[in-house]
């Protein structure tokens, strides 16, 4: 028997809200003898140790050398371990580069070599751990790859590629089938670390969102049930010029599933991945690539209201990037703000860098670096302490460079209420909320847009992160909120669905 309630992308994004009433029924205490591992370990394969090409004695004048620094740096700067603590219980606890909901890191990420002088070709993983790359699988891979991503035009001359995967019960066993969202968020931060550690270290990642999905997971020899590959780049090495690729599609769509069982709590994550899948070439016309075609307006220009523009000059990054690799390994979440305002210069310096990228050329980074599909996420803020403008909340019009103000209020208490009663909310200067018109999204690409809003929301977080970090500021993110009192405290339209919350604010302390 059937139940038509639209999409299951809507059914889930409905089924997997917040709200004040239902919330305490929905929590469960953790049996925390079962939390999962956040490694994954092979018993057998060739190790390559990566830590000795960290170190400034290396010898840059052997070539070899230089390109094992290269890839080293990359793979430490998107996902390496940079911190250990101690838990209460004196149980280590490893912080990584890309920041996870609840130190859960549910993404894997694996190397797959065409054949290089550095690596023979095969399938390799990477382990964060020992900051090594393992050789698990030693044959021509490529093809198979290529097969399974419709032969996209970013792996014709590349040499490698990297496919990251999610090991869902690690965020499951925390927060349930809300999981799926933080999986995808954190899988954003990393692909937003790819992209920067990619540019400090002459690579370009080319994204790739549509692929038949059993293939890749049957190519890594991964149990689908599992883990599952939700992403993969094709490296080109910017240093070769055969590799200097045009853009190709980063989103191709899904079936979009309108008739399903009533699926039980506990299963609907595992259900709904599955339906957003592919499993054979796409029917319907590929979107453009990424970066090309005709860009919608900024919506939500009200008439009458206040506007201010966010122009800016943008941050800098030092010689060689030095500090944004710095930036990226000591970038932490803030965990309480002194509830001090900010300035609006300080403001506009984060929006340029999270959303201007083209103003970064002269630094050598992508002035169009790759999403799935932009066009598809818009950006409130609900601004409680800038110096220079007005409380309220805005609407931020990323082409026109300016915020628009929708509310005049000061949201400090219902931040607070919004965020689950977490202090973030109600003592930072700024909240940014990133939301998406969900079934607009689904009419493009099938259920498996509710992969992409999230990565790409997630991807826009990690810039924002790095940005704050880079001016002496607090920042954290919060996948965890009171979905519709959202829409209703704050005055967006009811239509958009909240995708992720950034804090901004004066660190306590």
């Amino acid at each position: 028997m059937t139940d038509l309630r639209g999409s299951i992308a809507q059914h889930y994004h409905d089924r997997t809200k917040y709200a004040p009433e239902t919330l305490a029924a929905k929590a469960q205490s953790l049996d925390w003898s079962k939390q999962p591992v956040p490694f994954k370990e092979y018993k057998i394969g060739t190790s390559y140790d990566l830590k000795p090409y960290l170190a400034a004695r290396v010898d840059l004048a052997d070539p070899e050398h230089q390109e094992w620094r290269r890839l080293s740096r990359l793979l430490f700067c998107s996902y390496g371990l940079t911190l250990k603590m101690l838990t209460m219980s004196g149980e280590p606890l490893y912080l990584r580069a890309a920041p996870s909901a609840g130190g859960l890191y549910p993404a894997e990420v694996y190397l797959l070599s065409r054949g290089t002088p550095l690596l023979p070709e095969g399938l390799y993983h990477y382990q964060p751990q020992h900051h090594a790359l393992l050789h698990f699988w030693e044959s021509d891979v490529w093809k198979s790859l290529q097969d399974a991503c419709f032969w996209n035009l970013a792996l014709d001359n590349t040499q490698l590629a990297l496919v990251i995967t999610a090991t869902f019960w690690r965020s499951a066993w925390r927060y349930q089938d809300r999981a799926y969202r933080r999986i995808f968020l954190d899988t954003g931060h990393l692909l937003g670390n790819v992209e920067l550690a990619s540019a400090i270290n002459d690579f370009r990642p080319h994204l790739i969102g549509g692929f038949i999905d059993d293939a890749v997971n049957q190519l890594l020899y991964l149990d689908a049930d599992q883990e599952g590959a939700i992403a993969i780049y094709a490296l080109a090495d910017l240093l070769q010029v055969m590799q200097n690729l045009p853009l190709s599609p980063t989103a191709l769509p899904s079936p979009t599933q309108t008739e399903f069982p009533v699926v039980p709590d506990g299963e609907l994550l595992a259900y709904f991945h599955r339906a957003t899948c592919i499993t054979a070439p796409p029917s319907q016309p590929q979107p453009q690539p990424s970066g090309q075609g005709d860009e919608p307006a900024d919506k939500y220009n009200f008439p009458f209201c206040l506007k201010v523009s966010t122009v800016s000059d943008p941050i800098d990054w030092g010689d060689h990037l030095t500090e944004l690799e710095q930036t990226i390994l000591k970038r932490r979440s803030t965990r309480a703000y002194s509830g001090a305002d900010l300035t609006l210069d300080e403001l506009k310096l984060l929006l340029d860098f999270t959303y201007q990228p083209q103003h970064y050329i002269d630094q050598n980074l992508d002035r169009s670096p790759d999403y799935f599909d932009l066009s598809l996420i818009e950006t409130f803020m609900a601004i409680s302490g800038v110096d220079g403008l007005e409380e309220g909340c805005y609407y931020y019009a990323p082409k026109a460079q300016e915020l628009r103000q929708i509310r005049f209020k000061n949201f400090r208490r219902e931040l607070h209420m919004l965020c689950l009663g977490q202090d973030l909310g109600r003592d930072a200067a700024a909240v940014l909320f990133h939301t998406a018109d969900l079934r607009q999204a689904v009419e493009k690409y099938g259920d498996r847009a509710y992969r992409y809003l999230h990565m790409d929301a997630g991807h826009l977080g990690q810039r924002l992160n790095l940005a704050a970090i880079r001016l002496g500021l607090g920042v954290s993110g919060i996948g965890g909120f009171f979905d519709d009192q959202v829409n209703e405290v704050l005055g967006i339209p009811p239509d958009e669905a909240v995708l992720y919350i950034t804090t901004l604010g004066r660190p306590k302390g």
